[in-house]
């Protein structure tokens, strides 16, 4: 049996690295793309490497729209979002971990299945509500309908259930209050499921397209994907190396908030608490 192993973990690193290849290739492509010119993107056979490399593109990308402007309203949204769903979260994973009261697990139960409800069935209600009190084309409109997330919820209840009370009592002795015995003593030990969660949070909300384009009619407030969409509505729509640079736009900050927090993701699934 120990004769197999050697084998039995080269093919599995084989195997990883085939599917590491499949994630990463569209992203290479895309960061290929943007730096070729048109005559590049439309050969054929195609060639993987630009030759030369034309960096202008990313300056035509930028200058094709407010992408300035795209970029502040989606950092201001994603971050706007994060902010709120993590201080909901965590009142809400300390009354779901650390409090008896009635109902408590049917509540959460509920909370959870939240997470089986996608966005595109509930936005009529949420559109129509927000268009009643006039919050459409506002931040409002793309930030409160995430305020509260089920995920986060979950993640985070799950890492303050880890927690031993002792730690929470000796901190009550001291005179702590229940704010301060979550975020400053329970958000601290749970950091790395915390910042895991942050991470999905910022890459989904990002990225996300749906939302801002049905909450959204003018420049003011729109996003960066919807900015990169509408690099294909000029000219004749086959600018590919132009829009390619302007997905750039949106991967490289998350490839990066990425390489940031990858080491607190692994930890998150090994989380154990003090004792």
């Amino acid at each position: 049996m120990g004769s197999r192993n050697p084998l039995v973990r080269s093919l599995m690193v084989a195997f990883l690295a085939i599917i590491a290849l499949v994630e990463v290739f569209p992203y290479f492509w895309i960061a290929t793309t943007s730096l070729k010119d048109l005559r590049g993107v439309i050969q054929f056979p195609p060639s993987l490497l630009p030759l030369p490399p034309h960096w202008e593109n990313y300056a035509q990308a930028w200058q094709s729209g407010p992408f300035p402007r795209y970029l502040m309203n989606n950092i201001i949204t994603t971050f706007g979002i994060l902010i709120i769903q993590l201080f909901l979260a965590c009142l809400a994973a300390y009354a779901f971990s650390k409090l008896s009261f009635p109902g408590r697990d049917v509540c959460f139960y509920v909370v959870v299945s939240c997470l089986m409800v996608p966005p595109q069935v509930r936005f009529v209600p949420i559109y129509i509500m927000l268009a009643k009190v006039g919050l459409l084309n506002t931040y409002a409109a793309l930030i409160l309908p995430y305020a509260t997330s089920a995920l986060g919820t979950f993640l985070i209840r799950e890492a303050f259930a880890n927690i031993s009370d002792d730690v929470l009592d000796a901190a009550r002795i001291d005179g702590a209050d229940v704010i301060q015995i979550i975020f400053r003593i329970m958000v601290p030990i749970a950091k790395p499921t915390i910042i895991a969660f942050s991470l999905f949070s910022v890459v989904y909300h990002w990225n996300d397209y749906f939302w801002p384009l049905v909450m959204t009619t003018n420049e003011a407030v729109r996003t960066l994907p919807l900015g990169v969409a509408l690099l294909r509505e000029e000219g004749t729509g086959a600018r590919w190396h132009i829009i390619m640079a302007g997905n750039m736009f949106v991967v490289v900050p998350m490839f990066l908030a990425f390489l940031v927090a990858q080491r607190h993701i692994i930890r998150a699934f090994t989380f154990t608490s003090p004792k």
